[in-house]
């Protein structure tokens, strides 16, 4: 009668959306200024004052078929090009708008781009901690996930790698600043990955894919920089999402972009359009694709993330809470004050605060607190996390 693998997926929500759904039933019954949702990675910070004028300057000054009626399949040719100037002006690097395809979003990149490499008995790698969703992605696209540990300072553990790397691999996936962790890749890892995936592939002769998820990359704190990629390692791809540098996630508006120096590049992205084509996803949001040609090199203001950050990891650290130092994104990890991550989750919402055990992202004994709220709901919160820590067993 129907599909059962998409029968589980839907009857299964993410942690993430169950705690955010249960968050708004304990809002009803306890009031909203009694609830700390932590849970859900969704921009507090106003986008730039640019873009909300230049919806209103795209429709006054558009017929309706120019704002809102279909551009071509990979996305309106002139955005393509502004998008393939920041890569120009950005990262030293040349870059045709032919390889860059828009999309509904960073999910939509994903999924295109794991269908797309995908063949049969394929795998790729996926580092923890990591967003849930990169397993559904890759299943979907028939291939298998496999997951390599963190050493101890939430980064690569290359020993792991080694252990779980195949002949079967198509692809690599990273994303930094990290979700959930916040940490960036050191120069000297990346360079490792890199050099490891070049070597792997002369031993397999085969092509090997390094993905690259960077919804936050403009979300960086101090002097810490999110890697770039395509110039340390040609078989590249970078899925790229403005959901978070302009506060705009339920806009649905990113991109993929191929390294052209990727072998059969041309191909790959090919392979792409069809994926895209597959899932029905072609045309990403017409009056958003003009949008972001507006609001071209903007991003919302990252100093209000990192106030929140500071205020958030400074009392927990203070509190007794051992924690991860995030060097971008808006997310916390923290260790949870036992070892089954859930249950300690359970007790924190007695005292309305909600944590996302960190299981689903691939290890245990964390949670994951989305600091994209509020400097007030952080400040009225801390009391909550000192009450926690100073009373657990009595939870």
């Amino acid at each position: 009668m129907y599909n059962e693998k998409m029968y589980k997926l839907g009857s299964n929500r993410s942690v993430i959306r169950e705690l955010f759904e249960f968050g708004k039933g304990l809002a009803e019954k306890v009031g909203p200024e009694n609830v700390f949702d932590f849970s859900l990675g969704n921009p507090s910070v106003e986008p730039p004052k640019k873009l909300n004028q230049s919806i209103i300057d795209i429709i006054n000054t558009s017929t309706p078929s120019q704002a809102h009626g279909y551009t071509s399949a990979p996305g309106d040719v002139t955005v393509r090009k502004v998008i393939s100037k920041q890569f120009k002006d950005n990262f030293k690097f040349d870059i045709s708008e032919n390889n860059i395809f828009l999309t509904c979003g960073a999910a939509a990149s994903l999924t295109s781009t794991f269908l797309a490499l995908s063949e049969e008995n394929d795998e790729f790698i996926v580092f923890a901690p990591f967003f849930p969703e990169y397993k559904v992605f890759i299943e979907n696209a028939g291939a298998k996930c496999a997951i390599v540990s963190p050493n101890k300072k939430m980064g690569i553990d290359f020993d792991d790698l080694n252990k779980k790397f195949s002949k079967n691999v198509k692809g690599v996936v990273i994303n930094y600043p990290n979700n959930p962790s916040g940490k960036i890749i050191s120069d000297e890892q990346l360079n490792t990955l890199c050099a490891f995936l070049t070597k792997k592939q002369q031993e397999y002769n085969k092509e090997i894919f390094l993905i690259s998820d960077e919804p936050y990359r403009e979300i960086c704190y101090g002097n810490k920089k999110a890697p770039f990629v395509f110039d340390k390692y040609d078989n590249s791809i970078i899925c790229y999402s403005y959901s978070k540098s302009l506060s705009i996630p339920g806009e649905r508006i990113g991109y993929i972009a191929v390294n052209p120096h990727a072998k059969e590049s041309e191909n790959v992205y090919l392979a792409i359009c069809g994926a895209v084509r597959s899932q029905g996803y072609v045309c990403a949001p017409s009056l958003f694709q003009k949008v972001i040609k507006e609001c071209y090199n903007l991003t919302s203001n990252i100093d209000e993330y990192k106030a929140n950050r500071d205020l958030l990891y400074n009392s927990l650290t203070k509190y007794g809470y051992k924690a991860i130092e995030p060097d971008g994104a808006f997310y916390l990890f923290v260790k949870a004050l036992e070892d089954d991550a859930n249950t300690f989750s359970l007790k924190a919402r007695k005292l309305g605060l909600l944590l996302v055990p960190s299981d689903s992202f691939g290890v245990k004994g964390y949670v994951r607190i989305a600091y994209c709220v509020s400097n007030d709901m952080i400040q009225r919160s801390l009391p909550k996390f000192k009450e926690l820590i100073d009373n657990y067993d009595k939870y």
